[in-house]
C-alpha cells in the first residue's frame, strides 16, 4: 500500500461528493432525522433511551452500506475505476482510499446524531458520549466496508441495492433489536453469533446502560472492527475494472 496514492483517493471522492450535495445531505442528516422520528414516535424519553442506542448504529450502518456500493459501482460502470487501474496503483490502495472518504463522512455523520440525541432528544447514556461515539463511528464503518465489498458482484445500481436484503436485513433482525438473542431459538442464536452487527448492538446497548468498560464491551469493539477490516480486505480481492 501507499499512503499518497490513499490519500490522493481520498481527495478525489471527496471532491466527486462536494459536487453532489443532495448525496451529501442524505448521508450527514437523514439518521438525526430518523432518531429525531423515532423519538417523537414514542414520546417518551425513558422508550426512546431503550431502543436509540442501537438504532444509533444500525441507522448509520444502512445508510453508509447503500451509498457505498451504488457509489463504488458507479466509478466501476462511469469506467473511471478502469482508467484508474491502468496506473501503477495498488488495487489495497483504492479500496482503502474509499473507505476513508467515506469513513469521514460517517464520523461527521454518526457525530451529528449522536449530539443531537444526547443533548435534544433526552437519550441517557451511562457511559462516556465519546465511547457512544467510537462504537457508532464503528458500525457506520462496517457498512461501508461491507457496501465496498458487495459492489463488485453487482453489475447496475439496482442490483447494488438489492444487496441490502440480504447483507442488512437479516443482521438488523436478529441483532437484538426486536428480540434478546438470548431467547431466540438455537439456530437463530448461532446465525446471529456470527453477524457482526449483532456485537455492534451489544456494544450500543452496553454503553449506554453501564458506566463500566469491561472485556466484553472491548471484545465487542474488536469483532465490529476486524469485521470492517476483513471487509475491506475481501473488497480490494475482489476489486474489478468493469462489472462483468
Amino acid at each position: 500500500m501507499s499512503v499518497p496514492v490513499t490519500l490522493a483517493t481520498n481527495r478525489r471522492i471527496l471532491t466527486q461528493l462536494r459536487h453532489d450535495p443532495r448525496t451529501v445531505v442524505l448521508m450527514l442528516v437523514m439518521p438525526t432525522l430518523l432518531m429525531v422520528l423515532l423519538r417523537y414516535v414514542f414520546n417518551s424519553a425513558a422508550q426512546f433511551s431503550a431502543i436509540a442506542p442501537a438504532l444509533l448504529g444500525i441507522f448509520p450502518f444502512t445508510i453508509m452500506f447503500l451509498i457505498t456500493s451504488v457509489t463504488t459501482l458507479r466509478e466501476r460502470t462511469s469506467a473511471t475505476l478502469e482508467r484508474l487501474m491502468t496506473l501503477p496503483i495498488a488495487k489495497p490502495d483504492l479500496v482503502f482510499g474509499y473507505a476513508l472518504a467515506f469513513g469521514l463522512i460517517a464520523v461527521a455523520q454518526v457525530a451529528i446524531a449522536a449530539l443531537v440525541s444526547v443533548t435534544w432528544l433526552g437519550l441517557d447514556v451511562a457511559n462516556s458520549v465519546w465511547l457512544l461515539l467510537l462504537v457508532a463511528v464503528l458500525d457506520a464503518l462496517l457498512g461501508t466496508a461491507l457496501g465496498l465489498f458487495v459492489s463488485a458482484f453487482a453489475r447496475t445500481e439496482f442490483q447494488a441495492i438489492q444487496f441490502m436484503p440480504v447483507i442488512v436485513l437479516p443482521q438488523f433482525l436478529l441483532c437484538g433489536l426486536l428480540q434478546p438473542r438470548d431467547e431466540m431459538g438455537w439456530l437463530l442464536s448461532w446465525i446471529s453469533d456470527v453477524l457482526p452487527l449483532s456485537y455492534a448492538v451489544d456494544a450500543l446497548n452496553h454503553v449506554t446502560h453501564s458506566a463500566e468498560l469491561d472485556g466484553t464491551l472491548v471484545r465487542n469493539m474488536a469483532v465490529v472492527a476486524g469485521s470492517a477490516l476483513l471487509a475491506l480486505l475481501l473488497g480490494a480481492a475482489t476489486l474489478r475494472r468493469r462489472t462483468p
